[in-house]
């Protein structure tokens, strides 16, 4: 099951709620999904029984066990438990399944994978004033804006309602990549730096490292091509003591491991690509895009040595399970690359 398949289940058990006269109230449009907090536990945790508590006049504890028990029904849900002050966390039957799904939805959405509407129908103006960098910021801005299905007007003027810290110098001599990266990564009450670190072709440089990740996965595609195999979203076949360099026996490889999981590393932030976008825009923050990027591809660079065979190795599910896998966190990496007004490059 899929973050967006499980966001419409728990919508479809708020309105088999309402439908059954259990609640009193309209159903939101959408349900937001985020990692478990404090105190959570399972797979995703939602505030829907906390935000419907009001206008339906019940506690949220209430609320929450109603929709619990619809959700216990539901296909792919393991387990629902309620916490806090009425958070639903929601346990899934198969923790792989989760990834794979998470996969095929990023493939299938490409580089627009996380656009929501949260800003549906909404004119957000950004008033700057004339510097480089206010230009830049509210340029990205404008873009993560309309990911929410929002609209940016930009101008210029008083009283200003974003003003991020002044570049100390042009950054023009660090060519139209470097110096946005340099500009929009600090955040906005961080002075930028306008120094040649940002040119360095070397893993010290958090731009360089993303862009260099981009690229080995279009090389990657490229290089399975040639072997004759594409990507196929599954199970990625080995367990979590394969990433440290130990053994891994042939009963990693089957459907019903022995030990439980933990996930892979860009599950996590995969998975929260939508919630950064969505705060990105609401929050006219370009900077947590920019953090967020380096976290994916940083959780990605592992991974890359492992997607082609080795030697006289054939192709088989599970490389073609990593290289879907390397193929999705590529799409993120390109996607929020061009939100930022930067170049995501096929080759590096």
């Amino acid at each position: 099951m899929t973050p967006a398949e499980l966001s419409r289940t728990v919508l479809d058990a708020v309105c088999r709620a309402v439908d059954a006269g259990e609640l009193d109230v309209a159903p939101p449009e959408r349900v937001t999904l985020t990692e478990p907090g404090p105190g959570g536990c399972g797979d995703f945790a939602t505030n829907v029984a906390l935000r419907l508590a009001r206008p339906a006049g019940r506690p949220p504890q209430y609320v929450a066990d109603i929709l619990r028990a619809r959700l216990l029904d539901a296909e792919g849900v393991r387990d629902v438990a309620v916490t806090g002050p009425g958070f639903l966390n929601i346990s899934l039957r198969a923790r792989d399944d989760l990834l794979t799904g998470l996969v095929r939805e990023i493939r299938a959405r490409g580089t627009e994978y996380g656009y929501g509407d949260a800003l549906a129908g909404q004119t957000v103006v950004l008033r700057v004033p004339y510097e480089v960098r206010a230009e830049v910021v509210a340029d990205a801005v404008a873009r993560i804006i309309a990911t929410q299905g929002g609209r940016a007007e930009i101008e210029h003027g008083e009283p200003v309602t974003l003003r991020p810290v002044p570049a100390p110098e042009d950054p023009a001599p660090l060519g139209p990549d470097a110096a946005r990266w340099a500009l929009l990564h600090p955040a906005p009450h961080d002075r930028p730096r306008i120094t040649a670190d940002h040119l360095v072709q070397r893993e010290i440089n958090p731009l360089f490292r993303i862009r260099y990740a981009h690229a080995r996965v279009r090389a990657l595609l490229r290089n399975a091509d040639d072997l004759g195999f594409s990507a196929e979203p599954g199970e990625l076949g080995f367990a979590d003591h394969a990433r440290t360099g130990e053994p891994v026996s042939e009963a990693h490889f089957g459907s019903a491991p022995a030990e439980p999981r933990t996930p892979h590393p860009l599950q996590a932030p995969l998975l929260d690509h939508p919630r950064i976008l969505r705060t990105a825009a609401t929050a006219h923050a370009p900077d947590r895009l920019a953090r967020h990027l380096l976290a994916v591809a940083d959780a990605l660079l592992p991974l890359l040595p492992e997607v082609l065979p080795v030697g006289e190795e054939k192709p088989g599910v599970a490389h073609r399970a990593r290289l879907a896998l390397a193929e999705a966190a590529g799409a993120v990496l390109a996607g929020g690359l061009s939100l930022l007004g930067i170049d995501a490059p096929e080759h590096l």
